[in-house]
């Protein structure tokens, strides 16, 4: 998991729900770093840095893809 490559940063975990599933859907590998940790703390969240997206480095431009496709105003399924 050393390898892997922060995509994006969240603060809460309700943030990237939407797109934990959209992953799950596609076979990416991920993980999110300090989930755990910011769920038993959660207004100490900007302290551990937020929760990372951690994306092995062949499904990122795949990864990348999704989250853009989410940002997108006319969808209506969008990352908060």
């Amino acid at each position: 998991m050393k390898d892997y490559l922060c995509l994006a940063t969240f603060t809460y975990s309700h943030e990237y729900f939407v797109l934990k599933l959209k992953f799950d859907g596609a076979g990416i590998r991920y993980y999110f770093q300090n989930e755990t940790l910011v769920n038993i703390f959660p207004l100490s969240s900007v302290a551990f840095g937020g929760i990372r997206l951690m994306v092995h480095p062949d499904d990122y431009k795949k990864a990348k893809q999704i989250i853009e496709s989410l940002d997108d105003r006319s969808s209506h399924l969008r990352i908060v």
